[in-house]
C-alpha cells in the first residue's frame, strides 16, 4: 500500500501532465458545449485515482489506468445525461445509441485521435472572439492543467477575475456556436498566429514571471514548449516556419533556465550565469528549429527574437557577444514590430555598441513618451548606466525607483544587490 502522501503527490502529477490530453478527448466526445462536464469527468476520475490507489497498489501504467476510467466515467455519464443534454454534433446520435456507442468511444480514444483532440482545444481556446486574458487563462486551465489558484499567481491576479474570465470564455464559446475544430484556408493562418502568440505568452510569464513561485514559472515555460512541439506533429500546421521559429525561441531561452536561479531561487543576470549549467541538449534542438524555420518566404519577430537567443547560446562567454549582430536584430525587430519594450532593448544593447552615454540618451527618450512609465525594467536600466559612467546619487534613485515597481521578490534582490554596490 502507498502512503497518502505519495499518492497525493503522483495524482498532483498526473493532473497536471495529463489534463490536457483527458479534458480534450472528453470535451470531443460531449462538445465545446459541454466543457464543464468534460472538466468534472476528469475530476471525478483524478478523486477515484486518489481514492484507490490509497487503498491499494498504484498500478504499473497510472495514465493507462487514467484513460480506461476516464472512458468507463465518460460512458456513465452520456447514458446518464443523454436524453437531456447534447453532445459533439458529429457524434451526437452515435453515443446515444447502444449500438454504437462503445465502438465510437474505442474509435474517439485512439492515440492519434486524442492528439487531433488537443489540437483543437487549443485552436478553439484561441478563438478570436475571445478576449487575449480569456484566451490565456482557458488555454492554462484546460490544456494545461493549472489550477484557478495558479493562473491567479501566474497572472498576478485574483481567483475571482480567473473564474469570471473562464466563465465568460465559456459563455461567449456557446453563445457564438464556436465550434471544436481546426479551421482551414485563411482562417487556419490567422488563427494559428494567434496560437502562438498564446504560446509566447505563456512563456514569457513563466521565463520573465512577476510572481515569486519557481514551480509554477518552470512549468508555464514546459507546457508552452509542449503545445508548441504539438503544432509540429500534425500536417496541417506543421509546414508553418513561424511555428519553428517560436519553437528555437522557447528551447534557447529554456536552456539558461537553470542558471537564472541560485540554490536560494534569486536571480542570476545573464553577465553573471555559469555558462556550464546551461542545457546543450536543448540549444542544439533551438538552432536546429531555427534553421528548420528558415524554409519559408518570410520573416517574423519570432524569427529576430530567436535569433538574438541563439547569439547569445552561441557566445563561449559575456564577453564574446556579438553585440553587432544582436544590435541589428533589434533594428530589424524595431521596424518589423514597433513598440516601448523593444526599444528599451534597443537601448540596452546600444551601449555595447556606442557606450552607455548613448544609451541613457534612448532611454531618457521613452521616459518622456511615458508608455513605460510602470515599467521597472527601464529604471532599472538607467540605473544600470548611470552607474556605469560614475553618477551614484542618479543610479542609486533610479534603482529605487525600479524596485517600487516589480513585485518580485527575486527582481527587488538583484535590484538591492545593485543598490548595495
Amino acid at each position: 500500500m502507498s502512503s497518502a502522501k505519495d499518492v497525493q503527490t503522483l495524482v498532483d502529477h498526473l493532473f497536471r501532465h495529463e489534463a490536457g490530453r483527458m479534458v480534450a478527448i472528453l470535451t470531443r466526445l460531449f462538445g465545446i458545449h459541454n466543457l464543464e462536464l468534460a472538466e468534472d469527468v476528469f475530476q471525478d476520475t483524478l478523486h477515484q485515482a486518489l481514492k484507490d490507489w490509497s487503498l491499494g497498489a498504484v498500478p504499473d501504467n497510472p495514465s493507462g489506468w487514467l484513460m480506461v476510467v476516464a472512458k468507463r466515467k465518460a460512458i456513465n455519464a452520456i447514458r446518464r445525461e443523454r436524453l437531456t443534454r447534447s453532445f459533439a454534433p458529429d457524434m451526437d446520435v452515435l453515443l446515444k445509441s447502444e449500438w454504437t456507442a462503445a465502438y465510437t468511444m474505442d474509435q474517439v480514444f485512439l492515440e492519434d485521435e486524442i492528439r487531433d483532440s488537443e489540437l483543437r482545444m487549443i485552436f478553439t481556446c484561441c478563438h478570436p472572439a475571445l478576449p487575449m486574458e480569456s484566451q490565456l487563462a482557458l488555454t492554462l486551465k484546460a490544456l494545461c492543467g493549472f489550477s484557478i489558484a495558479e493562473i491567479a499567481a501566474a497572472f498576478l491576479t485574483t481567483e475571482s477575475t480567473v473564474n469570471k474570465r473562464l466563465y465568460r470564455a465559456k459563455e461567449k464559446i456557446r453563445q457564438e456556436l464556436i465550434q471544436f475544430t481546426v479551421p482551414a484556408g485563411q482562417s487556419l493562418s490567422t488563427r494559428l498566429d494567434a496560437v502562438l502568440l498564446v504560446i509566447y505568452l505563456v512563456f514569457n510569464e513563466g521565463y520573465n514571471s512577476s510572481g515569486d513561485n519557481p514551480v509554477i514559472r518552470h512549468d508555464l515555460c514546459l507546457e508552452a514548449i509542449r503545445l508548441a512541439m504539438l503544432l509540429t506533429e500534425k500536417p496541417v500546421t506543421n509546414e508553418y516556419p513561424p511555428v519553428y521559429a517560436l519553437l528555437a525561441l522557447l528551447c534557447l531561452h529554456s536552456a539558461r533556465f537553470e542558471a537564472r536561479l541560485d540554490i536560494h531561487n534569486s536571480l542570476i543576470v545573464l553577465e553573471e550565469q555559469d555558462r556550464r549549467l546551461w542545457n546543450q541538449q536543448l540549444i542544439t534542438r533551438g538552432l536546429h528549429f531555427l534553421s528548420k524555420s528558415a524554409d519559408g518566404n518570410s520573416v517574423t519577430a519570432y524569427h529576430l527574437e530567436a535569433a538574438i537567443a541563439a547569439e547569445h547560446c552561441l557566445s563561449p562567454d559575456f564577453e564574446s557577444t556579438n553585440w553587432n549582430k544582436i544590435y541589428d536584430y533589434y533594428i530589424a525587430l524595431e521596424r518589423l514590430k514597433p513598440s516601448s519594450v523593444i526599444k528599451l532593448n534597443l537601448a540596452i544593447v546600444t551601449a555595447k555598441k556606442e557606450g552607455p552615454w548613448a544609451a541613457i540618451g534612448l532611454l531618457h527618450e521613452l521616459e518622456k513618451h511615458r508608455a513605460l512609465d510602470n515599467y521597472y525594467l527601464l529604471y532599472a536600466s538607467l540605473g544600470e548606466f548611470y552607474q556605469q559612467v560614475g553618477q551614484v546619487p542618479e543610479a542609486h534613485a533610479y534603482f529605487r525607483r525600479a524596485r517600487s515597481m516589480t513585485k518580485s521578490a527575486a527582481i527587488r534582490e538583484v535590484l538591492e544587490k545593485k543598490m548595495k554596490r
